[in-house]
C-alpha cells in the first residue's frame, strides 16, 4: 500500500481508451504507449482483456520482454460466473495464463445490475466476489476490485454496495 502521501495512478488507456470510436492502436502502439506510461510514473497499466481479442493476447506475450522502472502491468476482467467456480471460470483463467503480476476485476456494486443484467441473488454476487479474488489472490496476483456503477448501487442501496467492497476485502483485495 502507498504512503499516504502518495498517489498511484491506474491507467486504463490501453483498454477503456481503445474503445472509442475510430480509435484502433496496433500491438507496437500499445507497447509504445505502455512505455511511455510507465516513464511517466503511472503505476498500474491495464493492458487489456486477455481472452477478449487476439489483439490483446498479442500485447500480453510481447509485454512478456518489456521491463518497467515505475509501472506494474495489469491484466483485466470480470468476477466469476454465477454457474461457475472461480477454477473453472475462462475470464479468471485467461487472467492467470498471461502472467501479469497484477489483475483487476469488476464486479457488480448495483443491486439493479446485480438482478437484471447478472441475474443473480444478492448473495450469489457477493460469493462470486470473494471467490474471485480469493481465485486470483491464490495465484499470486496483487488484485484491484473494481466495484462496477458503485455509486448509483450507493444511491439505491448503499448497505449492499458497502457489502460488494466488504466482499472483496474479505477476500484479499490489495486495492
Amino acid at each position: 500500500m502507498a504512503p499516504p502521501d502518495k498517489v498511484l495512478l491506474y491507467d486504463t488507456t490501453l483498454r477503456d481508451g481503445t474503445q472509442g470510436e475510430g480509435v484502433s492502436l496496433t500491438v507496437d502502439d500499445k507497447l509504445k504507449v505502455a512505455q511511455a506510461l510507465d516513464r511517466l510514473g503511472v503505476r498500474y497499466i491495464e493492458g487489456g482483456w486477455p481472452g477478449s481479442n487476439p489483439k490483446d493476447e498479442e500485447f500480453f506475450a510481447k509485454a512478456k520482454n518489456l521491463r518497467f522502472k515505475n509501472a506494474r502491468l495489469s491484466a483485466f476482467g470480470s468476477t466469476r460466473r454465477k454457474d461457475l467456480t472461480a477454477h473453472e471460470d475462462p475470464n479468471l483463467k485467461a487472467i492467470v495464463r498471461v502472467k501479469t503480476p497484477v489483475a483487476c476485476i469488476f464486479g457488480k456494486a448495483w443491486d439493479l445490475h446485480v438482478v437484471h443484467a447478472l441475474r443473480a441473488t444478492l448473495d450469489e454476487n457477493l460469493k462470486m466476489i470473494g471467490d474471485s479474488v480469493r481465485f486470483l489472490k491464490s495465484k499470486g496476483k496483487e488484485v484491484v476490485y473494481d466495484a462496477e456503477h458503485f455509486f448509483d448501487g450507493y444511491r439505491s442501496n448503499a448497505e449492499y454496495a458497502l457489502s460488494s467492497l466488504k466482499a472483496a476485502f474479505a477476500a484479499g483485495l490489495t486495492t
